[in-house]
């Protein structure tokens, strides 16, 4: 198998923009961009507006009379509670109740569902989904047909509108967790109200060979609102900041949405998904280690893997994501812990053979502004 990472239709901006690059999910995609790195990006997207590239992000249309109904069997969030035009939030479970990935999926009807999953996990996605699929429906890797475009931040509207994205369409009226269709100098683009971030944004998926214009002209217009060109380090440190799961660290197979606190997004009263008698038989006995929030009180930033301590230096867990909080000044992190330990509690980190103090907490650790 080919190491060599894949490149977006959006490789040549970057590289012209000067950006940092690195690998994730198989896919070279920017870290960050000159002139201030990942906290300038970092604080243009919670005061004003962000423009990120997640190209990597899959996609996958699942088609065909029954396409819902298939997809509401596989995965864990009940489909049925969301109407044509909306998304959801879901998990792909294995039979252990380990998760597999967790996804976007777009609703456009009964007979048409759009999937976004993760970069690394988007083929196993796919043959899991088509694997299960009855004669009538299709399952198809679009992977590289469309780009992921992500506009974050209070004045992400604002840019929205500034370029003019069908106008009269109202594409800046559309609910959380809404989708709708429409163009881009006459091409199609089909815009989310969604996002990883916390702030209000919005997920833009145009063509491939389309997105290169897309891009420039959110960028030109950005600037004069104070927004900029966002990459994947800020995208970490947004994420943190709301406590969101990033999977293959805070999630993953060996971790449950009952341990990752994520048993909201399981429909318990479908008859069926994937990994469900795991997880009642979990819910019932109650989960092993809990996902929590870790705000440093002391000097020193957590990172991921490091041993967590009771107040009185027993190990109670590890951490899954460490990170600066931009906004707060402070390093923060999730990690794994015994049911037992409950936010309030003090704890520490174990940094490089250093004792920082934290306190548990509840994410978000800053204000969510989704809505």
């Amino acid at each position: 198998m080919s190491t060599v990472p894949h490149c977006g239709p959006l490789h040549t901006c970057h590289v012209e923009a000067g950006a940092t690059l690195g690998t994730f999910g198989g896919w070279e995609m920017p870290i960050h961009y000159p002139g201030g790195g990942v906290v300038a990006e970092h604080t243009a997207v919670r005061s004003a507006v962000g423009v990120f590239d997640v190209t990597h992000l899959g996609k996958i249309s699942v088609t065909g009379p029954g396409a819902a109904e298939l997809v509401n069997s596989c995965l864990t969030a009940d489909l049925a509670k969301i109407g044509p035009g909306q998304t959801q939030y879901t998990l792909c479970c294995a039979e252990d109740g380990g998760v597999v990935d967790d996804l976007i999926v777009y609703l456009v009807g009964p007979d048409e569902v759009f999937c976004v999953p993760n970069a690394a996990n988007t083929r196993e996605v796919g043959r899991r989904l088509a694997a299960s699929a009855p004669p009538t429906v299709t399952v198809t890797d679009l992977h590289t047909e469309y780009a992921v475009l992500a506009v974050q931040g209070p004045r992400s509207a604002e840019l929205l509108a500034a370029v003019g994205l069908a106008p009269g369409a109202n594409v800046t009226d559309i609910d959380y967790m809404a989708f709708t269709d429409t163009r881009y100098d006459g091409a199609p683009v089909r815009v989310g109200r969604t996002g990883y971030t916390g702030e209000r944004g919005y997920e833009l998926l145009p063509a491939w060979k389309h997105a290169p214009a897309l891009w420039a002209a959110l960028l030109a217009a950005a600037g004069p609102l104070g927004g900029r060109a966002c990459g994947l380090g800020a995208r970490d440190t947004l994420r943190t900041e709301m406590g969101y799961p990033l999977h293959g660290q805070d999630l993953g197979p060996d971790i449950t949405p009952l341990q990752g606190g994520l048993s909201w997004a399981v429909g318990w009263d479908k008859p069926a998904f994937w990994g469900r008698q795991a997880l009642l038989a979990e819910r019932d006995r109650g989960p092993s280690r809990r996902l929590r929030g870790l705000r440093a009180t002391g000097r020193g930033v957590p990172r991921p893997h490091m041993t967590v301590r009771s107040a009185a230096g027993a190990p109670v867990g590890e951490t899954t994501s460490g990170t600066f909080s931009p906004t707060l000044r402070t390093g923060i992190a999730l990690a794994l812990l015994d049911p037992a330990v409950r936010p309030g509690d003090g704890a520490e980190v174990d940094v490089r053979g250093r004792a920082l103090p934290c306190e548990v907490v509840t994410p978000p650790f800053v204000p969510s502004h989704v809505r």
